[in-house]
């Protein structure tokens, strides 16, 4: 069986980062190992959570790790919880990373044109340092912008989106995708830049008319299980979109306006289904 090992936050209410990371990839037939980066109460968009950073965790478990010969086919990371386990990941890419295995870098600060609370420009900046030791990066627009500097918008062409997945790519990641894609009304998805064959993707369904919490996990989560299976960039992509898809559109059947997150779990059949096709 494959390993891959994830690295961020549990929420322990919401639907997001570790308590979707473990159910989702492990339901797509690999063995997912974790190391915490904080616990909170709840995800940041609930008020007054608890947080707990457990970022003196980070090098004993890798200590140990090390010790064990323990490896994996892939290293994830998604939401950290302070800017000094930036380094501390650095420290585990070097000892981890090998010449057959990926590192996939979810860059999880903000959405909506605005950082998440407890991130700030600083972060953003050290982020992007970190992303120039992935293989693959995920960022929505908003981390993208903030990254590079450069204005939000609610709207963008084509070429404004090709434009920042190749400077995204300049920072050294192979593969970069942009999530929260859309250059009409009616669809949104993902554009993604292969830097080895100068080539572009785009893959969208119908908009659906609502925003949900949790569902950049959620995405990021079913690529990285995908790619793991040894599938394409492109048809990853594909399964991941249409999870996240089938999952909003199920919490959207049930008029759910809460900041729980979406039915992942109704749908994990589905994800199974399509695995078993890979």
């Amino acid at each position: 069986m494959k390993r891959l090992v994830t690295i961020q936050d549990i929420s322990c209410v919401g639907k997001c980062s570790l308590t979707v990371a473990l159910p989702i990839i492990s339901s797509m037939g690999v063995e997912t190992s974790v190391i915490p980066t904080a616990v909170l109460s709840t995800h940041t968009m609930f008020k007054r959570f608890t947080f707990r950073d457990l970022s003196s965790d980070i090098p004993e478990i890798a200590k140990h790790w090390k010790e064990e010969n323990i490896n994996f086919e892939a290293i994830y990371t998604g939401y950290l919880g302070s800017i000094e386990q930036i380094d501390m990941l650095k420290d585990f890419f070097k000892q981890f990373k090998t010449n057959d295995n990926f590192i996939f870098i979810d860059p999880v600060m903000g959405d909506n044109g605005k950082l998440y609370t407890g991130f700030n420009q600083k972060f953003a900046l050290k982020m992007k340092d970190l992303c120039k030791m992935g293989d693959v990066i995920v960022p929505n627009l908003t981390e993208a912008s903030y990254m590079l500097e450069r204005e939000y918008k609610e709207k963008y062409t084509e070429e404004e989106i090709k434009e920042i997945l190749i400077k995204l790519s300049n920072l050294g990641p192979k593969q970069v995708i942009l999530t929260g894609i859309s250059f009409n009304d009616n669809e949104l998805g993902v554009m993604s830049y292969n830097k080895k064959t100068n080539e572009f993707f785009t893959y969208f369904k119908e908009k659906i008319p609502v925003k949900y919490h949790g569902t950049g996990d959620i995405f990021s989560s079913t690529l990285v299980g995908a790619m793991v299976n040894d599938n394409s960039l492109e048809e990853s992509l594909k399964i991941a979109v249409d999870y996240v898809w089938e999952t909003i559109l199920d919490t959207y059947k049930e008029k759910k306006e809460d900041a729980y997150g979406v039915n992942f779990e109704t749908k994990i059949p589905y994800l199974i289904s399509r695995a078993n096709k890979l």
